[in-house]
């Protein structure tokens, strides 16, 4: 199949081909002849457009064209990747490690159940937290680079636990040649002094949970005693980004029905001066009251055009400023595999309860027919974990004829759960704001490449 994608956007006429990965800046003479000079000859192309532009104009964007396609960089052909070679023993390179089922606020939209994951609240204890580092340690295959990200509900609730696991697996992975990247997301309710140099000496990256505006955030993340957490938590943040250094962190937020304008929320991350952002859609069932639904969808794509719009401005004053689904990288990226399969959940990603249980990842966790296992097996289960890795953009038949399949990758399988009850139907309205995030992304690049 040779298939191509074409948007005008942020003032930037632009093509992508689907295969390659080719992004291709034209004019407007060109954007509006791409869709015909596969299947149309030069005398056909002047007689469609003659009244548009000029015969010499029309001849040099055809030729133009034309070498675009000959050096596989227009219309190639898609073909298949055999992905049973891709990670055949299933080695697992990331852990998200649920060190607390307990959390101090009561986010309204919260997948965890506020904390406790549908199930009796508790915190991990050192045995099961050091048997799991050593089951990824174990079941790592040749990866050296292992991530863990200590999770919840709140994982400060469990800090002393957080501090023995980060001294144990310093000392473990020395006996397997390996190395751990611990990072950490967090409400930020328990931040002190001690717990931010901490936080800042040994976690490689930081998410911190905040939904924008006072407002918004106090709407929807309240604390255990119904008061707002704005007040409480952004000191706080503040204090721990102006201490990282170098390090990575992402101040984070969700929207919901009830933040369309959540560009607002995004600007406000700007104006406190945190300069690493992401603002993700809920992921929830569609009866919820605050889920995104196709009544929303409109207004979303419009309002990730606005915010694409002010992300500009914003970078002209501060380049430093970035919006995680605005990133692209057109110099590699991932390899072809990983564009095929995606974050690899259930298969080199896993997530780890209290108990030690296994899942696919944090979203599917007491989803008892997700379980893959436990910590204690020593083999997850196999079935499972093919269902997952066979989860590509080339098992799903929607995913098939995407142009944005090679950057998704298929979507999120756990929203795709939550809203079609199959991993294989990828969520339509999810499908669409990535579709227009990826635009968005690409029309950001062509400004700032000029």
């Amino acid at each position: 199949m040779k298939h191509i994608h074409r948007f005008h956007l942020n003032n930037q006429y632009i093509v992508l081909d689907v295969a390659s990965g080719a992004v291709h800046i034209v004019d407007p003479i060109i954007y509006d002849i791409v869709e015909d000079v596969w299947e149309k000859d030069y005398n056909q192309i002047v007689e469609k457009y003659q009244s548009q532009y000029s015969k010499e104009d029309l001849k040099e964007a055809f030729e133009e064209l034309q070498y675009l396609m000959e050096e596989g960089l227009l219309y190639t052909e898609d073909s298949e990747l055999e992905l049973s070679k891709f990670n055949p023993e299933f080695n697992i390179k990331a852990m998200c490690l649920h060190v607390s089922h307990d959390c101090n606020l009561r986010c309204k939209y919260c997948f965890a159940s506020q904390g406790d994951f549908k199930g009796q609240r508790m915190l991990m204890d050192l045995e099961t937290g050091k048997k799991a580092l050593d089951f990824i340690l174990e079941n790592s295959g040749n990866r050296h680079n292992l991530e863990v990200d200590f999770f919840g509900g709140e994982p400060l609730m469990n800090f002393d636990l957080v501090k023995d696991l980060v001294v144990y697996g310093r000392e473990r992975e020395k006996d397997f040649n390996k190395h751990f990247r611990f990072t950490m997301t967090t409400n930020g309710v328990l931040l002190d002094d001690e717990i931010i140099e901490f936080l800042n000496r040994e976690m490689d990256n930081v998410v911190l949970s905040l939904d924008g505006r006072e407002s918004v955030n106090d709407e929807m993340r309240p604390t255990v005693n119904e008061k707002g957490s704005y007040e409480l938590i952004v000191p706080k943040f503040k204090k721990l980004v102006d201490g990282r250094g170098e390090k990575d962190y992402f101040i984070r937020g969700t929207f919901t029905n009830h933040n369309l304008d959540f560009s607002k929320d995004v600007e406000l991350y700007h104006e406190l001066g945190f300069n690493k952002t992401s603002m993700e859609p809920v992921v929830t069932d569609s009866k919820e009251e605050y889920a995104i639904r196709e009544e929303h969808l409109e207004e979303i794509l419009k309002e990730y055009e606005i915010l694409s719009e002010k992300y500009l401005e914003i970078r002209k004053e501060n380049p430093e400023f970035n919006f995680f689904h605005f990133n692209i990288d057109l110099s590699g990226g991932p390899c072809a595999y990983k564009k095929a399969i995606g974050c690899g959940a259930g298969s080199e990603y896993i997530a780890v309860t209290p108990e030690g249980d296994v899942y696919p990842c944090h979203q599917f966790v007491g989803e008892e027919e997700y379980k893959l296992g436990t910590i204690y097996d020593k083999q997850l289960n196999r079935e499972l974990q093919e269902k997952f890795q066979n989860a590509d953009v080339y098992h799903k038949e929607s995913c098939n004829v995407c142009w944005a399949k090679y950057y998704c990758s298929g979507g999120c399988h756990a929203n795709a759960y939550y809203n079609n009850n199959d991993i294989m139907k990828p969520f339509e309205l999810g499908c669409e704001m990535e579709k227009k995030r990826l635009e968005c992304a690409l029309s950001i690049y062509a400004n700032e490449v000029e």
